[in-house]
C-alpha cells in the first residue's frame, strides 16, 4: 500500500476517528476547537480529515504551512500559533486570520499590514499564566490592550494561554481564573468584549474531562492528542482515541551477527555524547537507512516488539533484532511508532517521503482527474474486466498465503504472521468502504 523508505505513513481515516472523538468533548463543553497540523508540516490530507471531523480552525505554528492549508481549503479559518515576526507581518495577514501576540510592536506591524491589503486581522492576546513561554504577564495585559485597540484592521477577539511545552505547567482551575480575571478587568477598563478566551493545548483536555474546566474557557488549540491519540502529560493513551495513526518505516541495509560492545577504546560520539553498551553478547544487528537528520530515534518504538532500538548517527539507526517476533533478511522494512518528536522530525524531512493510505490518497488526488483528449474512451465493461484482474491478483495472494503456511506452521511467529495479514486486510476493507460510499464529484 505504499512506496519507497524511509518514510512516514499517514493513516487518515484513524486520525479522523480520534478528531471527531476529541471535537464531541470539545463541542459539548462549548469550546471551539483549532486542530493543529503542525507536527505533519502543514498536511493539507490532514487539515482536510480535520474538517471534516469538526474543526472550528486549523492552527499551525508556520505561515507557509497555513497558506498551504489555505490553498487547498478555501475559507477554512486560520490560527497561527508561534507569535509573528514584525517582518513576516505582511504574510501573517494575507495567510491567516488569526495570530497569538504578546507585543505592542508586533500589533503595530499586523495593524499596518491590514490595512495595506484592506484585511481585518484577529489577534489573541497571550497571557502568561505560569508556564514562563509567551504571554504578558496579567498586571501588564490592561495597558497592552488599551493601545492595541486603538490600532486600525484589528479585531481582538480574546485572550489565550499557553501551558505544559515549557514549563511543564499543568492546566488547573487556578491557572485558569488567572486567565479569566484577567479577560473581566480588560472587560472593565475597555470595553471590549475579548469573548474568545483560548484556554491551551492537548493538555488541558483531562481538566476538561473531569469536569472541572471553568465554563469561562471556549477554546482549545489541540494537536498531539489528536494526531497520535496521547495524552500529553504523560504521553497515556487518550481517551477514546487509537494510537496507530502514524508510522515510520525503513529499509534494513546491513544485516549481521556483532558484538554488542564496541572494541577498542571509545570516546565521543558524532553527536559529543558518550554511549554506554550492556554487553549481551554476539547478537543479530539491522541497520537502516534512517538517521537523525531524519527522525528522532529515541522516539521510535518498533512495532515488533521483540526489536530493540540501540541508537544511531546522522543516517543510520541500529537495531538488536536477534529476538524479533518475524524472521527479517536484508531489504526487509521494519516499522516504528514515532512519538512527538520523531513524528515532527521525520514529517520536516524532506528526506523522509509522506505517504497516505492508499485508498484516501487515490481520493484526495485523483477524483478530480478529468480524461485528456488522447485518452481511451469510457469502456462499457470496465467493471467486468477489472474484477478479472482483481480476482487474478487475489489468487495470487492466495498462494503465497499457502505458501506462508506450509513453510511456516511448525513456527511460532506463524500465528503473529496472520494476525498481521488480518489486520491489513481489514485496513483494506475499511478503505474500500470508505471510498465507495463516497459520493463522486460532478
Amino acid at each position: 500500500m505504499f512506496e519507497t523508505s524511509p518514510r512516514l505513513e499517514i493513516y487518515l481515516e484513524r486520525i479522523k476517528q480520534n478528531a471527531q472523538s476529541v471535537a464531541k468533548l470539545c463541542h459539548e463543553n462549548g469550546i471551539q476547537i483549532a486542530m493543529v497540523t503542525k507536527v505533519l508540516r502543514g498536511n493539507p490530507e490532514v487539515a482536510r480529515v480535520f474538517i471534516e471531523a469538526g474543526a472550528d480552525m486549523i492552527a499551525d505554528s508556520r505561515v507557509p504551512n497555513l497558506r498551504l492549508v489555505g490553498e487547498h481549503l478555501p475559507g477554512v479559518p486560520r490560527l497561527l500559533l508561534r507569535m509573528p515576526a514584525q517582518k513576516q507581518a505582511e504574510d501573517v495577514v494575507m495567510h491567516t486570520e488569526y495570530s497569538l501576540n504578546s507585543s505592542l510592536i508586533t500589533l503595530k506591524a499586523l495593524s499596518d499590514a491590514a490595512v495595506k491589503l484592506g484585511k481585518v486581522h484577529k489577534p489573541i492576546i497571550m497571557v502568561d499564566v505560569g508556564d514562563l513561554r509567551e504571554g504578558v504577564w496579567p498586571d501588564n495585559l490592561v495597558p497592552l490592550i488599551k493601545e492595541a485597540a486603538m490600532l486600525p484592521g484589528l479585531d481582538l477577539v480574546g485572550l489565550g494561554a499557553n501551558l505544559a511545552c515549557y514549563g511543564g505547567v499543568i492546566p488547573s482551575v487556578e491557572n485558569m481564573q488567572i486567565l479569566i480575571d484577567a479577560r473581566d478587568e480588560a472587560r472593565r477598563v475597555t470595553g471590549l468584549e475579548l469573548g474568545l478566551l483560548s484556554g491551551g493545548n492537548s493538555s488541558g483536555l483531562p481538566l476538561l474531562a473531569s469536569g472541572k474546566m471553568p465554563k469561562e474557557i471556549n477554546h482549545f488549540r489541540v494537536g498531539e492528542a489528536i494526531v497520535l491519540g496521547r495524552n500529553v502529560l504523560d504521553r497515556s493513551p487518550w481517551q477514546g482515541t487509537r494510537q496507530d495513526t502514524i508510522q515510520v518505516v525503513a529499509e534494513i541495509i546491513e544485516l549481521l551477527e556483532k558484538p554488542s560492545v564496541p572494541i577498542g577504546d571509545t570516546g565521543q560520539d558524532a553527536f559529543g555524547n558518550e554511549p554506554e553498551f550492556e554487553d549481551r553478547g554476539i547478537r543479530k544487528r539491522a541497520i537502516l537507512n534512517l538517521g537523525r537528520q531524519d527522525v528522532v530515534i529515541e522516539g521510535l518504538e518498533p512495532i515488533d516488539p521483540g526489536i530493540i532500538v540501540l541508537g544511531g548517527s546522522s543516517d543510520h539507526a541500529i537495531l538488536d533484532v536477534s529476538d524479533a517476533h518475524t524472521p527479517l533478511k536484508l531489504g526487509d522494512e521494519v516499522a516504528f511508532y514515532p512519538g512527538y518528536g520523531a513524528t515532527l522530525a521525520a514529517a520536516t524531512s524532506e528526506y523522509v517521503k509522506k505517504s497516505h493510505s492508499l485508498i484516501r490518497a487515490w481520493k484526495g488526488e485523483q477524483m478530480d482527474h478529468k480524461p485528456e483528449n488522447d485518452e481511451k474512451e469510457f469502456d462499457p465493461n470496465w467493471a467486468k474486466n477489472l474484477m478479472a484482474e482483481l480476482k487474478q491478483s487475489f489468487s495470487d495472494v492466495g498462494d503465497s498465503f499457502e505458501k506462508a503456511w506450509n513453510e511456516g506452521k511448525n513456527d511460532p511467529k506463524i500465528k503473529k504472521f496472520g494476525e498481521e495479514m488480518k489486520s491489513t486486510f481489514k485496513k483494506m476493507g475499511e478503505d474500500i468502504e470508505e471510498l465507495f460510499s463516497s459520493k463522486p464529484k460532478e
